[in-house]
């Protein structure tokens, strides 16, 4: 698959692309050349980074609605550690 066409995907599907390839370079039976093999390793860090930036939208944004004396009052999302 081709870099530009991972921005039509969605998280699940980013996900699935990026086992595809761990199980490709994890396969000792795919005989994988070295240039097959880094090529394939670029594409898992596209991918990896997609994620993350899908991971960090959407953190941005989740909020939480908090009835304040029937007042409704947005806050930001902070995840307990």
């Amino acid at each position: 698959m081709k870099e530009d066409n991972y921005e039509d995907l969605d998280f699940e599907e980013l996900l699935a692309e990026l086992e595809k390839i761990t199980n490709k370079l994890e396969n000792e039976n795919s005989n994988l050349n070295l240039d097959e093999s880094v090529k394939l390793f670029e594409n898992g860090m596209i991918i990896s980074k997609k994620c993350n930036e899908k991971l960090e939208n959407a953190e941005k944004k989740i909020s939480i609605l908090i009835n304040n004396n029937g007042e409704i009052k947005e806050e930001n999302f902070i995840p307990e550690e």
